[in-house]
């Protein structure tokens, strides 16, 4: 039986995550079609029938994968949970998305079951500013905007005339409009391990080891382009599927640091993870077990 799935997303079908996944889903005899958050318009009709309406029609995709990022605001939220509203399996749901958006609530979840990640303050003025250094330990350390993706809005901070900087642009604004900062601290770089695993099913995929490029800290595939097959170890392996597993995520991106020495941190987790990397060092279709996953969650309705 052939399905659709719809692909939520402002990127056109040519990205790589989005155009990958299409292909998938063709040789298994299936379609892939664009639901952008920005020209659907979920509502309710005949005394508050669930309705989503897109091009005038009313047609709605069998399954729904949310890929907007960490970008989604609320009008594709609103679209998440409206898909709901109508009985579609919705990978990853609404409040799988809505936690993973933003970096402290993920933290929270992940602290909620006893996950490690580097120590952690969320601030939202001059003052917490300052005082999170000093309980870090000083500098440097690690500033993130709460809702970015691909290694935007991450810095390394280690001098306090930087941190006026970045308060002058995030915390000197009308506390309305803060988003608020994550300062953690600092991991060095040298003999540290970056590793992204990727999760489909609560099932580990595949993972990656990640080298930034020369005089950046960050390690990310988007940056850098290198990236090289990790051999899973059982303790990755648990934390990875658990990390995902705390958030609700049933496909994820997590990302991992490993000081020298030392055991296994998460960094991120990301509910819209790329895959180009593991698929060209890995050789395997990941976009097609992405696709059968989906598939399979239609079928289990």
């Amino acid at each position: 039986m052939s399905v659709s799935i719809g692909i939520i997303t402002v990127r056109n079908m040519q990205y790589h995550p989005n155009r990958r996944l299409m292909e998938a889903a063709a040789e298994r005899g299936h379609t892939v079609i664009r639901v952008h958050p920005y020209q659907g318009w979920p509502g309710f009709q005949n005394q508050g029938e669930a309705v989503f309406l897109q091009g005038g029609e009313k047609k709605v995709p069998d399954a729904v994968m949310p890929r907007q990022g960490a970008d989604v605001g609320s009008s594709c939220l609103a679209l998440i949970r409206q898909f709901e509203l109508l009985n579609i399996p919705v990978v990853n749901d609404f409040e799988a998305v809505r936690i993973s958006r933003h970096q402290f609530y993920t933290l929270q979840a992940l602290s909620s079951v006893g996950i490690p990640f580097p120590d952690s303050i969320f601030i939202n003025s001059a003052d917490g500013f300052f005082r999170a250094v000093k309980d870090l330990g000083g500098y440097p350390v690690v500033v993130k905007q709460v809702s970015r993706r691909q290694g935007r809005g991450v810095m390394k901070v280690d001098s306090a005339a930087l941190a006026c900087a970045i308060i002058a642009d995030h915390l000197e604004k009308p506390q309305k409009e803060r988003r608020g900062l994550l300062i953690q601290r600092y991991l060095p770089l040298s003999g540290r391990q970056d590793i992204r695993v990727l999760i489909v099913g609560q099932q580990v995929a595949g993972a990656q080891v990640l080298k930034p490029i020369p005089g950046d800290f960050r390690a990310n595939f988007h940056l850098s382009g290198q990236s090289r097959l990790f051999e899973m170890t059982p303790e990755i392996d648990d934390l990875s599927i658990r990390a995902a597993r705390a958030i609700g995520l049933d496909i994820a991106g997590v990302d991992l640091m490993v000081e020298k020495g030392g055991s296994p941190q998460v960094g991120e987790v990301n509910y819209a993870p790329g895959f180009k990397g593991l698929e060209a060092a890995s050789g395997r279709d990941i976009a097609g077990e992405i696709i059968d996953y989906v598939v399979g969650r239609i079928r289990s309705q």
